[in-house]
Parts: structure tokens; sequence; C-alpha cells
């Protein structure tokens, strides 16, 4: 039987991990953008850096890190701009996933530079990492835990996104509906950065 502490961090990490936000919707944008082949580097990038931001949470180094005066910015600023980068390239790109044949896919350094420049990422997890305790009165075994069961939503909602992408695909083969999906892909990307840097309490 699964324990209820582990099925509560669960439910609190659901919500916060997947959700809309800039790792996510870039993931589903180059799957339905790329196709699967040419997408999933991109996506285990993304997934390898939200992982390092997770061990970086649970080692309590996110917090010495980011008490530096230029790190808080610096991070922001790379994660601002790829983002903004990969919005005009998906802005941009071919209705037709197949017509990317000849034009190369993020890749799996844009990846992992996207999951760990990921405000939100920071934020959720540090949320759900601090707010649950699977295992009292043993820290490091509950540090461990957490990374193991936080570990695995990470590469659930990660691959959800990317599935969902890759249903969208279908439809951009449609001149009539590629366009404004790619449009609309880009647009919320920009939105997600808007909102990932705001005060959590905004």
């Amino acid at each position: 039987m699964i324990p209820e502490s582990l099925i509560n961090l669960w439910l609190a990490a659901l919500p916060l991990m997947a959700s809309p936000g800039p790792a996510t919707l870039s993931i589903a944008a180059v799957a339905a953008t790329y196709g699967l082949r040419k997408g999933f580097a991109y996506q285990l990038g993304v997934i390898t850096g939200t992982g390092l931001v997770l061990l970086l949470v649970a080692s309590g180094l996110t917090g010495l890190i980011l008490a530096l005066p230029a790190a808080t910015p610096i991070i922001t600023i790379i994660g601002i701009g790829y983002i903004l980068l990969l919005a005009f390239k998906i802005a941009t790109a071919p209705i037709a996933a197949n017509d990317t044949v000849g034009k190369p896919a993020p890749s799996y350094a844009g990846g992992l530079i996207l999951g760990i420049a990921n405000p939100k990422a920071y934020a959720a997890i540090g949320a759900v990492f601090s707010s649950q305790t699977l295992i009292t009165n043993d820290p490091l075994t509950d540090a461990l835990a957490k990374i193991s069961a936080l570990g695995l939503v990470i590469v659930m909602a990660h691959s959800g996104w990317f599935t969902f992408g890759s249903v969208l695909a279908y439809y951009l083969r449609h001149p009539r509906y590629g366009r404004w999906l790619n449009l609309s892909f880009a647009v919320l990307l920009v939105a997600s950065v808007a909102l990932s840097i705001l005060p959590i309490h905004a």
C-alpha cells in the first residue's frame, strides 16, 4: 500500500510541477513543431535540468546560490533569453513537422539550460520539498525519498506534455491551423516567462 505521506506529496507536487510553465509549454511546442524523434533530445535536456534543480533544492545549495547578489538576475536573464529565442523559432517554424527535416530542432543543451534557468522550477520544487515530510526523524532518508518521488513527477509531467505536443503535430499539418498553433505556442511561452518571474504571492 502506498503511504499516505507519499500520496500527499504527489498531490501537492502535480498541480505545481505539471501546470503550464516555461518548461512544460516549451516541451509541448517542440514536440508539436518538430515531432517526437527530433524533439526527444530537447525534452531529455529539460528533464535533466529540472532534475538538477531538484538536487540543488534538496542539498540546500539553492539558498546559497540565490543569496549571491548577481545570481538571481543572471539565472533569470538566461531563462528569459532562451525562452524568447525558442518562442521566435516556434513562431517562424514551418507549418508542418515534415517540413522541418532540414532545420535543427532545439537541442539537449538548450533543454538543459532552460531546465536549470526556469524560475518556476525553483519555486515549485522548493515549495513542495520544504512543506512535505515522508520519513520523520531521519532527514537524510527523508530527503532521498523526496528526491525519488519528485523525480518521478518530473519525468511523468514532462513526458505528458511531450505526448500532448506530439498529438497536436497532426493539426500542424493543416495550413489553416498550423500557423495559429505555432503562434499560440509562441505567445504562451512569452506569457509563461512573465508569470514565472512574478513573486509567488502575486
